[in-house]
């Protein structure tokens, strides 16, 4: 595909252009002068003789709300385990930024480095309160002791509160995090990725269960995130898609197949055939 090759061509990380240049750099130690804030290039991971990344090369753009689609098999998962720090490739290049080599970062160091990854299904601290998940959640000395007795200063309880008025969950601060809906169970868990101040947030499936005004209400907060932050949605619901997606990537058997707007994606004959056409 000619257009997603110089696509590819202009995004490397060796070349620069003004025009590319962000207005706003949000860390010193972050270089996004290129544009993208991820790069993974020539990324091939094999499991007993099968690949499921095949010189995968994808650039996520600082700020930007991207969405991930592609059928069963297609490396969606393994992707983000490499971003991660989970899986280890085979061959390529993971970089966040321009500088940040995160093969070189164990999954915590990436983690508290700035990338969040939600899981599909949500992971929550049941038996205590949103407020304290939140609490528990921020970025912080995590030691038992320093945890256990630390209070929160004004600006750490304000945080606090933005996230939750960010994720809707204002009214129900005090309730245990075991009665909330599944919805609710979803947006408490973003928020809790948000307290650690991520760049990027890898979001998984994070619709599958919902009700229809949940996946309204969840499409709405991903969409207030971008800019922020970046987000990378993996999703198999085209009509979630269709009502957040600004760039969409189809992934075929480890690699890009095409790339664009949700229209280009859908009228592109080879993902018709592959993919939307199952």
């Amino acid at each position: 595909m000619k257009v997603l090759d110089r696509t590819r061509e202009v995004m490397r990380r060796d070349r620069v252009f003004d025009f590319m240049m962000p207005k706003v750099v949000f860390s010193p130690d972050l270089d996004t002068r290129h544009g993208p804030i991820l790069y993974l290039e020539g990324v091939t991971v094999s499991f007993d003789g099968f690949k499921a990344l095949n010189d995968l090369t994808l650039y996520i753009n600082n700020g930007e709300l991207r969405c991930v689609i592609g059928a069963n098999g297609a490396g969606k998962t393994t992707m983000m385990d490499v971003i991660t720090g989970k899986t280890r490739p085979d061959a390529g290049s993971v970089y966040f930024g321009q500088k940040i080599d995160l093969l070189r970062m164990s999954e915590t160091d990436i983690a508290q480095g700035g990338i969040g990854r939600k899981f599909q299904k949500p992971t929550v601290f049941e038996f205590h309160t949103v407020y304290e998940n939140l609490e528990l959640s921020m970025a912080a000395n995590k030691q038992v002791w320093h945890t256990l007795f630390a209070r929160l200063n004004g600006e750490q309880r304000d945080r606090i509160d933005r996230i939750l008025e960010l994720v809707g969950l204002v009214e129900e601060r005090h309730r245990l995090a075991g009665v909330l809906s599944h919805g609710q169970k979803q947006w408490l868990e973003i928020g809790m990725l948000l307290m650690q101040n991520p760049r990027v947030l890898l979001v998984d499936e994070p619709v599958a269960g919902m009700t229809v005004q949940e996946t309204e209400r969840t499409a709405e907060l991903l969409t207030s995130l971008a800019g922020e932050h970046s987000v990378v949605v993996v999703e198999h619901d085209m009509e979630f898609v269709r009502s957040i997606a600004r760039t969409v990537t189809v992934l075929h058997e480890g690699s890009v197949l095409a790339e664009g707007s949700m229209d280009e994606v859908q009228n592109d004959p080879r993902v018709i055939e592959v993919y939307l056409g199952e």
